[in-house]
């Protein structure tokens, strides 16, 4: 995959092509390889490595944009999920402005409602590894 710039204005680079965490790693032309995490306890390490896995991810499908905190009229979008009895679905994608009320992590937002769409629905194995107790 070869890194192309872009902006709003000159759309080169396809976010659609990151399908992948390993996807994301070579993008960006890191090694796919996990954090070690034998000082955290057993039942933390798949949310954590779960984050971790995201906060690629987002880095990749973002592409070099990142949020300004300080800028309240720019919108950073994000996914929203619920938990139902029935399973873990996809609600809708989101935005935050900046406040101190914030749903969603700095490092997992975009500029698009487009790309939220994609990671969430992409990407939902890793979101229910982050938000809920699993086996």
């Amino acid at each position: 995959m070869k890194k192309e710039e872009s902006t709003k204005d000159n759309p080169k680079f396809d976010y659609k092509t990151i399908k992948s965490f390993e996807d994301a790693c070579k993008f960006l032309g890191i090694e796919p390889t996990l954090p070690e995490l034998k000082e955290i306890p057993e039942e933390f390490r798949k949310p954590v490595i779960a984050a971790y896995k995201l906060m690629i991810i987002f880095k990749a499908i973002n592409n070099g944009w990142k949020p300004d905190w300080s800028n309240s009229e720019e919108r950073k979008y994000f996914p929203w999920f619920w938990v139902l009895s029935s399973g873990f679905g996809f609600g809708a994608s989101d935005y935050g402005y900046a406040s101190a009320n914030t749903r969603s992590g700095s490092r997992l937002c975009t500029d698009t409602a487009e790309k939220a769409l994609y990671i969430a629905k992409q990407f939902e194995q890793e979101y229910k590894e982050l938000y809920l107790y699993t086996e």
